[in-house]
């Protein structure tokens, strides 16, 4: 006993564990972040195939870590791949429910008896892998949950059970895609009268219930319900519409609004040695950082699908030369892996390039949270993920949304409806309508009026975030709450 130095408890010790997808990976780590700079010892768990990547594109040093932030992998199940791109989605949400929970629970069961680290004191969940929630019950630790997308998806994907009760979902066949049922107000949900079937999360697009993507984000979103404490990547008055629904589910004392969290990351001590680092599954181009100082303010359209979006040839021609005839000069990501079923890049044609080279810039993965605070930026065409739409906010900037799955769709009809930040293109997209929308944004009154609501959106986050704003009072009680350590 004589060698325990009580004057030195141990550090509180968080296990955090994203699920595997670049928009979870990245607020995930703004979070470790955050806790490492208020004294806590880190692991953070990536599967084996993300953690490969992450060496690709950051470098095996950069995983190094630190004596007190360190990097675990659990098996994720699936098949080897080496594709340098986003994994079968439903395939991966079937075989972490099968296979993450044990190799989970074993990680901490050694990091606990290896003597090395502190004892685990609290497991960080994300909101679509409930079985940290599982892990926490049969090791006797507390858990809190990140929800990594939007409160208004969440509230979404809560509905998926009542679209069963009302024997709206399963649909009787794929009609209803196209002939005006997804159209149908939603009126059951207090408080919002502005979503239609449509604006839900994707999902719930099936003609069978058992579908896997369907099954599992209506359970996993319950599940969340059931954690000691969720936070949430946003802040109350940008979201508090969706915030209400939610509490009235849940005592609010355990709902944390922290976000944006980018933006309370400011608070990172410039001598961390993480503050800088990044954790794309990309290797990130910041040329397009280089050309962006040289242009004139607002003057540029961005636009980036986001890292799991996949279009057809057709779709990808018509915003290509909907982007070149609006004239307007445009920074563009575009991903190898964008268009189905083709790992060849050289979709557009040369004459394309030719039409746009003095005033396009395509490249394949940056650092968008630069970008979009970028003073050239004017404009943002996106898919609407919900990091995308939390850096878009930061930046000030308006959008157009083109969603593509999950509940980017909800946070298009927000974008559209209560933020007044945003204008929506077709599904079918047709370069006249890109054209007209860009002009419209980029000179338009409308899009006069929506920059300035991005612009004010974009004060409330900075306002919220600053030392004795609402968010960042909110993280020092979710450590005090949550984390709450005893010695």
């Amino acid at each position: 006993m004589g060698s325990i130095d009580h004057q030195t408890p141990t550090k509180p010790h968080a296990v955090l564990i994203p699920y595997p997808a670049q928009g979870h990976v990245t607020p995930m780590m703004q979070l470790a972040k955050l806790l490492h700079s208020k004294g806590f010892h880190i692991t953070y768990v990536n599967t084996e195939f993300n953690h490969k990547r992450l060496i690709r594109s950051r470098g095996s040093n950069a995983l190094k870590g630190l004596p007190d932030f360190q990097f675990k992998t659990i098996p994720d199940g699936l098949p080897p791949s080496d594709r340098d791109a986003t994994q079968d989605i439903p395939a991966l949400c079937a075989s972490i429910r099968k296979t993450c929970l044990t190799p989970f629970v074993e990680l901490i069961s050694k990091l606990n008896s290896s003597g090395e680290v502190p004892p685990v004191t609290t497991i960080v969940s994300d909101g679509v892998m409930t079985f940290g929630i599982k892990a926490a019950e049969i090791l006797g630790l507390p858990v809190v949950t990140l929800w990594t997308a939007s409160v208004c998806g969440m509230l979404g994907y809560l509905q998926y059970a009542e679209l069963v009760k009302r024997g709206i979902v399963p649909f009787k066949d794929e009609k209803f895609l196209t002939d005006g049922t997804l159209d149908t107000p939603i009126d059951w949900i207090p408080g919002v009268n502005h979503l239609r079937l449509k604006d839900l999360p994707s999902f719930m697009r099936v003609t069978d219930v058992n579908d896997i993507m369907f099954d599992y984000l209506g359970t996993e979103s319950q599940n969340c319900l059931k954690s000691s404490a969720i936070i949430f990547n946003t802040y109350d008055e940008f979201e508090h519409e969706a915030l209400e629904f939610i509490s009235s589910k849940f005592p609010r004392n355990n709902m944390y609004t922290v976000g944006p969290l980018p933006l309370l990351c400011r608070h990172l001590p410039e001598t961390n040695h993480f503050k800088s680092f990044r954790t794309s599954l990309w290797k990130e181009d910041s040329e397009c950082l280089k050309w962006l100082d040289k242009q004139e303010p607002d003057s540029i359209v961005y636009v980036n699908y986001g890292s799991i979006t996949v279009m057809s040839d057709e779709h990808l021609k018509e915003f290509a030369w909907g982007l070149a005839n609006s004239k307007h000069p445009f920074l563009w990501i575009l991903r190898p892996d964008v268009v189905e079923g083709t790992d060849d890049s050289a979709i557009l044609p040369q004459e394309y390039f030719e039409e746009i080279k003095d005033r396009g810039l395509i490249v394949s993965w940056c650092p968008q949270d630069q970008v979009l605070s970028h003073p050239s930026i004017g404009l943002f065409l996106t898919h609407c993920g919900w990091n995308s739409t939390i850096e878009t906010v930061n930046g000030g900037v308006p959008v157009i949304c083109w969603p593509f799955f999950a509940e980017q769709q909800t946070n298009r009809r927000y974008a559209c409806t209560t933020w007044g930040m945003g204008m929506e293109v077709n599904e079918d997209v047709k370069r006249d309508d890109i054209e007209a929308l860009v002009k419209e944004m980029m000179e338009g009154e409308r899009g006069k009026q929506m920059r300035q609501k991005a612009q004010e959106w974009k004060k409330m986050a900075e306002e919220t975030t600053d030392i004795g704003g609402k968010s960042y009072n909110n993280f020092n009680r979710l450590i005090k709450e949550a984390f709450h350590h005893h010695n």
